[in-house]
């Protein structure tokens, strides 16, 4: 069974950086693409950055530059190093497979980041 786990969210100042960290188990995490998504209040759910399985990296408009998603296959683990944080990054940070709906996993309980003065 697939499970996801998120952790590192926390409360920060805007301009502040948090660490998140996301453990897979249940798959052979090295053949898969990840990413990083996250759901504000009354928002979809928006895929913020991806990595392939080399190493590839793509991210949205609204981190570029601020954001870097990097995994470890070996410990099974994806991170996102968050840096330069606003107020609107505020939202609950989960990772899954990046790709096609259709083939994701089941979501984890996710992260949440609140970005405030």
């Amino acid at each position: 069974q697939v499970q996801l786990v998120e952790s590192g969210g926390d409360l920060v100042q805007p301009g502040g950086s948090l660490r998140l960290s996301c453990a897979a188990s249940g798959i052979s995490f090295r053949f898969y693409d990840m990413g990083w998504y996250r759901q504000a209040p009354g928002k979809q759910r928006e895929l913020v950055a991806g990595i392939t399985t080399r190493g590839g990296t793509n991210y949205a408009d609204s981190v570029k530059g601020r954001f870097t998603i990097s995994r470890d296959n070996a410990k099974n683990t994806v991170y996102l190093q968050m840096d330069s944080l606003k107020p609107e990054d505020t939202a609950v940070y989960y990772c899954n497979r990046d790709g096609p709906s259709a083939y994701r996993f089941g979501w984890g309980q996710g992260t949440q980041v609140i970005v405030s003065s």
